[in-house]
């Protein structure tokens, strides 16, 4: 697993926009299958000389054919049944903090904290509010037919991390290696069947040329944007209409940036925060401690002021005195600051008179506790802080416009993932592990049968062999994905039980992950949070052994 790490390491990275060729932009996910047979050839060569040595004796075959045969008959017993060792299994921890490379918390001095999905918890209604607005931009300035306004969002079809062809309109889930999750691809809202899928991509593995046209839909803001690709896609085929795909992202994209430039979603949410905002008691204990351990705390936001400011008075209205501010907690408070922009430019910092709504003209070359400040860059940010890279941590639930920047200046990175939280408690249950270990003990049986009988050589038998085993393999898939998303399944994983594309970003720009910050409360502020020696997948997931359902 190490060594898969550093190969990862050196992989080519991907933006939030689209997949990109070049080293220097934005790189498609690295195809580890090569370095894969590479590892295993030993094996292979063996496997290979095995069946063909085997595969004329026509009674060696069916012999070895009766023997999975019979394993399976038995395992099917056991799955009648969940093992009782299966309930003894350790749970993972819905509130824990899952590390992808090692962290010293004593050697962080320097907090540094998102706004959206980081410090605010946003409800449900908030997507449906965007969508809406979204909506009405495009009938009303885009010209969209009026039947459009009838489209209502519908929070169980998206998922986070899923990615847009605009070339082709296809909404898709990738898997870590980038290719199509054969029962995660969506035209419209109509799932299309494995040969529709290589039908129009000729294979499911997306090519270096074909990843350009792909846009990554990763933040917590994409589930609207996602929807409303899908159900505009969808009209223009209800209605026999041509279009170009292209043309529906690009009005999607322009409308779902107008919801937030414009403020529609900010004066939405600050009209009813009861209804959009989740209040949270241990934010601000979280923050506290942090303070009184002497630790330096800053917001970098690409949100304005003012909603910024709306929305942390009503969240901490009810723990905060008359004559308390929540600016109080924080060293340095920075919005509109247009990330990742943020991180690569050379714009300057200006001060920000929160009671006049003015920039002020003067040169900002200190930071101070009482004021507000607009815009602004990391190189200047560096500057004036003297805060050095290794000892400071960003949190942030964008994995690219938040934390990619940071990575790759030194900083330490902790991505929230709001969604981590209920996706835990399902692997945790005994249903799901019960399903996860039927799923890989069928899988066990189907690798020897295929290392076993060749095409040439299958009879009756074997295929029927074959059916049951891949019917039975199917079920159990369907059974997970269901628990999770009917229609693209887990965030993390792929039906197939690989990690996700989204999973293979967390790899890559986030030290640290979890369902939200104040997590961090139920560790010491000393605690050195190590790499799981036992990695199989990503560290919060744990992989239910098959040998739970082996018979003696």
């Amino acid at each position: 697993m190490s060594s898969l790490r550093r190969i990862l390491l050196l992989a080519p990275s991907i933006s939030r926009g689209r997949f990109s060729a070049s080293g220097s932009g934005n790189g498609l996910l690295p195809s580890l299958r090569g370095y894969c047979s590479v590892a295993s050839a030993d094996t292979a060569s063996n496997l290979v000389e095995n069946c063909a040595i085997s595969a004329p004796d026509d009674f060696a075959v069916d012999d070895a054919i009766s023997r999975i045969r019979d394993e399976f008959e038995m395992a099917r017993e056991r799955f009648l049944k969940i093992p009782d060792t299966l309930k003894g299994m350790p749970k993972m921890n819905p509130q824990g903090i899952y590390v992808n490379k090692n962290l010293r918390l004593d050697n962080i001095q320097v907090y540094g904290f998102d706004y959206d999905y980081t410090l605010a918890h946003y409800s449900s209604n908030l997507q449906s509010l965007i969508y809406d607005l979204a909506k009405q931009h495009m009938v009303n300035e885009f010209r969209y037919p009026e039947i459009c306004m009838q489209f209502k969002y519908d929070p169980t079809f998206p998922i986070r991390g899923l990615y847009y062809d605009r070339q082709k309109g296809c909404l898709m889930k990738l898997d870590f290696f980038g290719s199509i999750e054969p029962d995660g691809c969506y035209f419209g809202r109509r799932k299309l069947s494995r040969k529709e899928i290589e039908d129009m991509y000729g294979t499911r593995h997306i090519g270096r040329d074909q990843a350009r046209g792909l846009v990554g839909l990763m933040d917590f803001f994409c589930f609207s944007e996602a929807c409303l690709l899908a159900d505009m896609v969808q009209y223009f085929v209800d209605a026999k209409l041509e279009f170009d795909a292209s043309y529906i992202y690009n009005d999607v994209n322009r409308a779902i940036q107008h919801v937030h430039r414009s403020g529609l979603a900010h004066r939405g949410i600050l009209s009813d925060p009861h209804r959009y905002l989740v209040k949270n008691g241990q934010l601000l204990r979280f923050l506290r401690m942090l303070k009184d351990k002497g630790k330096k705390l800053f917001l970098l936001t690409n949100s304005p002021y003012h909603f910024v400011d709306g929305g942390m008075r009503f969240l901490m209205e009810d723990t905060f005195g008359v004559k308390d501010s929540w600016r109080e907690l924080f060293d340095v408070v920075i919005a509109k600051a247009n990330k990742p922009e943020f991180y690569t430019s050379d714009h300057p910092f200006r001060c920000y008179d929160t009671e006049r709504d003015t920039l002020a003209f003067t040169k900002v070359d200190a930071f101070h506790p009482n004021k507000v400040y607009y815009h602004g860059c990391l190189k200047s940010f560096l500057q004036i802080t003297k805060w050095h890279g290794p000892e400071v941590i960003y949190f942030g639930d964008h994995l690219f416009s938040d934390l990619r920047g940071p990575s790759k200046s030194g900083w330490r990175t902790a991505a929230i993932i709001h969604e981590l939280e209920r996706e835990i408690q399902i692997q945790n249950e005994d249903s799901y592990r019960f399903e996860q270990a039927k799923f890989h003990i069928i899988q066990e049986l189907l690798g020897r049968y295929h290392a076993t009988v060749a095409n040439s050589h299958r009879s009756e038998a074997c295929r029927a062999l074959l059916e049951e085993l891949n019917r039975e393999r199917q079920k159990a898939r369907q059974t997970m994905k269901q628990m999770f998303n009917t229609s693209f399944g887990a965030t993390f994983l792929t039906d197939t039980g690989q990690e996700s594309a989204f999973s293979y970003h967390i790899h890559r720009y986030a030290d640290v992950y979890t369902s939200k910050p104040e997590n961090f409360l139920f560790y010491p502020p000393e605690a050195w949070l190590h790499v799981p020696y036992d990695i199989k997948i990503m560290p919060h997931h744990v992989k239910v052994p098959s040998s739970l359902f082996k018979t003696e």
